[in-house]
């Protein structure tokens, strides 16, 4: 079962200490090791986004992201696992490591 976590941050918060980096990079290797990981990366900030919509002949690009609400996602894990108990695990180890919310969902297909 494939599921993807999302880092769930915020326009006011500090970045990551050293503290939170380190633990961050201990899990990484860890389900790296353990062959659960398939993926992980940061996101950069909603500001540096830019928007396409080409949809039923639009020409519309935006500088900005399309959300504006004050949370946004800041990383991902993409994981494979045997089941939804060990992918909540990992969700709730990955919050504890990155000391921000994440979001758990699987991914279809």
């Amino acid at each position: 079962m494939k599921f993807i976590i999302s880092v769930i941050d915020s326009q006011t918060r500090s970045p990551h200490s050293r503290e939170e980096m380190q633990a961050i990079d201990d899990l990484n290797v860890e389900m790296q090791n353990a062959g659960q990981r398939i993926f992980a990366g940061g996101i950069d900030s909603p500001s540096t986004a830019i928007v396409f919509d080409r949809r039923d002949g639009a020409q519309t690009i935006t500088e900005g992201s399309f959300h504006s609400g004050v949370e946004f996602f800041s990383g991902i894990w993409i994981i494979e696992v045997d089941s939804l108990e060990e992918a909540k695990a990992l969700a709730n180890r990955g919050s504890i490591a990155c000391n921000r919310k994440v979001e758990l969902r699987p991914l279809l297909g």
